[in-house]
C-alpha cells in the first residue's frame, strides 16, 4: 500500500512518491509534501525547461535556475514559463 500524503501543489491527497528522489532536506520536503501526480508534472516540465533553455546539468548556474524553478512549481503554485511555447489547445 503506498503512503498517501496531502499535496502542497495539487492542495489534495494523494499516493506519495515511493522514495526521495531529490538529495538534501528539499529532497525531504518533496518527500513528504508532493504526490506521484504533481511530481510526474513536473518531470514533464523540467524535460521542456532542459531542451527549451538549452540547459546544460554540469553547468552549476543551470543547475541552480532548475531547482529555483521546480521549488517555485511544487510549493508556490507558480508556473513553468518557457518563452515562444503555446500550451495546445484543448
Amino acid at each position: 500500500m503506498s503512503r498517501i500524503v496531502f499535496c502542497q501543489r495539487l492542495k489534495k491527497e494523494g499516493p506519495g512518491l515511493a522514495f526521495q528522489l531529490y538529495p538534501g532536506e528539499l529532497g525531504k520536503r518533496i518527500f513528504d509534501h508532493i504526490c506521484q501526480e504533481a511530481w510526474l508534472d513536473w518531470q514533464k516540465k523540467q524535460v521542456m525547461l532542459i531542451n527549451e533553455k538549452k540547459l546544460n546539468m554540469m553547468n552549476l548556474e543551470h543547475r541552480q535556475l532548475l531547482e529555483k524553478e521546480m521549488i517555485n512549481y511544487l510549493f508556490e503554485a507558480g508556473e513553468v514559463q518557457i518563452d515562444g511555447y503555446t500550451p495546445p489547445s484543448q
